[in-house]
């Protein structure tokens, strides 16, 4: 499987021709290395309604014809905005017919902020998702503080790799990321959001080194960067 990280939260999973991409901040991000137009997908997966995790939704969905799975709220937002959509809720699993997929919980907040009109728009509840793909299970946290049914999901999983944030202030940070990756006993562990914005700046290799005396292998992935992991 292809893995290619966009920067901040977005992660693009690709295998065997299909492709599904997590979170699509790229023009807004200062340390983006990939225009949105080139993305290539069939499906968009939204975690939570901030920008920052949803700003190139829209485009990306048009130009590809993808659909764009998300919460009930959020999912109605996009439809909105011309994008097709698929809801669903935390709990919930469904098939993209190339993989199989299913929402969970996430500490957080949603909202669709509306600067010009001074308005927030309520997203839904923030999730996560696991994604069942070619024999690999992949656990996408999304925007989260750390939780104890983390420890369930780890127990009721077997997860290859695990994307979860550690820049802080809005997440978790690099000591409660580490904690969750042992309690979700993922084997990789792929640090996300993180550098975009002077508040979350953490050294992501120093994270990702961290893992090593929990028997977890850390990657730390550059915005642009593609890993193959199988």
């Amino acid at each position: 499987m292809e893995i290619r990280y966009h920067g901040h939260s977005c992660v693009q999973l690709s295998h065997e021709g299909h492709s599904l991409i997590i979170d699509p901040f790229i023009s807004g991000n200062p340390l983006a290395a990939t225009n949105p137009e080139d993305i290539k997908v069939e499906h968009i997966l939204l975690t939570h309604a901030h920008p920052d995790h949803i700003l190139d939704t829209v485009p990306i969905a048009k130009n590809n014809d993808a659909t764009v799975v998300a919460t009930f709220e959020l999912a109605t937002y996009m439809s909105w905005q011309g994008a097709k959509t698929f809801a669903m809720n935390i709990g919930g699993r469904t098939s993209l017919g190339y993989a199989e997929i299913e929402m969970i919980q996430a500490f957080h907040s949603s909202g669709i902020v509306l600067e010009e009109e001074k308005k927030i728009i309520y997203g839904g509840m923030p999730g996560g998702f696991i994604i069942r793909w070619n024999g690999l299970t992949l656990l996408h946290s999304g925007d989260t503080s750390l939780f104890s049914d983390m420890k369930l999901i780890g127990e009721r999983n077997q997860i290859d790799v695990a994307f979860l944030p550690i820049g802080d202030v809005f997440t978790m940070g690099p000591q409660d990321a580490a904690l969750a990756a042992e309690w979700l006993k993922a084997k990789t562990v792929v640090p996300l959001h993180f550098n975009t914005f002077p508040p979350i700046r953490q050294n992501a290799q120093a994270f990702a080194d961290s893992l090593t005396s929990k028997g977890i292998t850390g990657k730390a992935l550059r915005p642009g960067e593609v890993w193959t992991f199988s």
